[in-house]
């Protein structure tokens, strides 16, 4: 595989109606830049990259032309099992991702390797005033840090950022309404206290209420805590 190759395949596996769609669902993005491949696709691309040698050469060249080729960095990283070197790949890419949609989708497994050091890199991303750097942050910690790596402290991390970005402020309650479903009794605390910015608070709120993992009388209670 080499770039024109690469690229001639994107173009080959065009939907049309799905470039449509994508259009508008990712505004962040020159629409010129969106060939329409299916998710699917890209995956299957990136796993077949992954096994070629043309694999480094692609995610050093950066910036990638196509929206596409961005996806399948994002799921190269994802598919990388070494720590050392996922780092390198996340911090060397971050620069490049400019939605939503390219930014949550690396978020390598590998980082659980060693938490501690992963958390100092994240801790760094979210100490920026880059959009997409703090999204990636926050995504990384609702990923893999919620479950058996989980502190409260990560709640403080999230609940600290002070941010008007629409995408940082949907992340963060994306983040706080898994936490709502995982560690409920420590996430309730920042709605009861009221420690989230208003837009945090009520994006939580409907995103909990919207999940199957809230039980009903939960529901309910968090409806008292929505900001008018």
């Amino acid at each position: 595989m080499n770039k024109k190759s690469l690229q001639e395949k994107l173009i080959n596996l065009q939907d049309k109606n799905y470039q449509s769609f994508q259009y508008k669902l990712i505004p962040t993005v020159k629409a010129d830049s969106i060939i329409g491949v299916r998710t699917p696709d890209l995956r299957a691309i990136a796993k077949e990259m992954n096994k070629d040698n043309y694999k480094e050469e692609f995610i050093n060249d950066l910036p990638h032309l196509y929206f596409e080729e961005n996806q399948i960095h994002s799921f190269l990283i994802g598919l990388e099992k070494d720590f050392d070197k996922v780092l390198v790949m996340i911090n060397n890419f971050l620069p490049f991702i400019d939605n939503w949609a390219t930014c949550d989708q690396a978020t390598p497994v590998a980082l659980k390797k060693k938490p501690d050091i992963a958390l100092i890199e994240i801790k760094k991303w979210i100490d920026t005033n880059k959009p997409y750097y703090i999204r990636y942050g926050v995504g990384v910690l609702l990923a893999l840090f919620l479950d058996d790596l989980f502190e409260e402290e990560h709640l403080e991390i999230v609940a600290n950022i002070h941010s008007d970005e629409y995408y940082v402020q949907m992340m963060q309650g994306w983040y706080f309404a898994t936490a709502l479903a995982k560690q409920y009794d420590y996430a309730i605390k920042y709605i009861e206290k009221g420690l989230l910015d208003k837009g945090v608070n009520n994006i939580t709120i409907k995103k909990a209420i919207e999940s199957y993992r809230i039980t009903e009388a939960q529901k309910e209670y968090l409806r008292k805590y929505r900001i008018k």
